[in-house]
């Protein structure tokens, strides 16, 4: 997803040093007015350089999403009236559990969406996994029964989605600031595929039956 940016960066890198090596040797042989430009060149691609590593540190933790994608395996198993335990299974073979209250298990996602420039760059609409919480059929129980919500996310150096907040000089590259969101009902042992596409989650049934017994936290 970010070998064309590694790729710019060094070049900016390259660049920059050969710039900067210029102005210092027009300096020492005392042709004084090609200093300022060399310099200012070597400054500027400095920055660009350090764009293009902001923006592959920030995107570590999400993934590349140029199709439909599973995201990972849900299956749940009920506990109580209105709450269930979700066992979350991801591609990279972790896996993490969660007694949520709700009949249905809810899950949302970053959308790491880039504009028509960064893709040019080479980079790839990507997602993150953010939140799982519970759901419940009926609006009255929403709004007066107990709720809970998790984090999906991984800890990342940088929050792509904090840094384009902060600072406008990424609009040209970046539009991270949409989520999607999907839900199914919990309220019996099964197991879902969790699947993001271009167009944000959705959630399947698998044929597969989960396990007899409910997994220990």
């Amino acid at each position: 997803m970010v070998k064309s940016v590694i790729i710019a960066g060094a070049l900016f890198g390259v660049l920059s040093l050969a710039f900067l090596v210029t102005g210092i040797a027009a300096a020492k042989r005392r042709h004084f007015s090609g200093v300022p430009a060399n310099l200012l060149l070597s400054v500027l691609l400095i920055g660009q350089l350090a764009l293009c590593a902001l923006i592959v540190v920030g995107t570590q933790g999400y993934r590349a999403l140029t199709q439909e994608h599973a995201a990972a395996t849900i299956e749940t198993y009920p506990i109580g009236p209105g709450s269930f335990r979700a066992v979350f299974a991801f591609p990279d073979g972790s896996d993490t559990s969660f007694v949520i209250a709700g009949d249905q298990v809810y899950v949302d996602a970053h959308i790491l969406k880039w504009t028509s420039l960064g893709t040019i760059l080479g980079l790839d609409t990507a997602y993150e996994l953010d939140r799982v919480s519970g759901r419940y059929f009926r609006l009255e129980d929403e709004q007066a029964k107990p709720r809970t919500v998790y984090s999906l996310a991984r800890k990342k150096r940088v929050d792509m989605f904090s840094v384009r907040r902060r600072y406008q000089f990424l609009d040209p590259l970046v539009d991270a600031e949409y989520g999607s969101a999907t839900f199914i009902a919990a309220d019996r042992p099964a197991r879902f595929e969790l699947r993001v596409s271009l167009t944000g989650l959705l959630i399947r049934e698998t044929a597969v039956s989960p396990r007899t017994r409910i997994p220990a936290t």
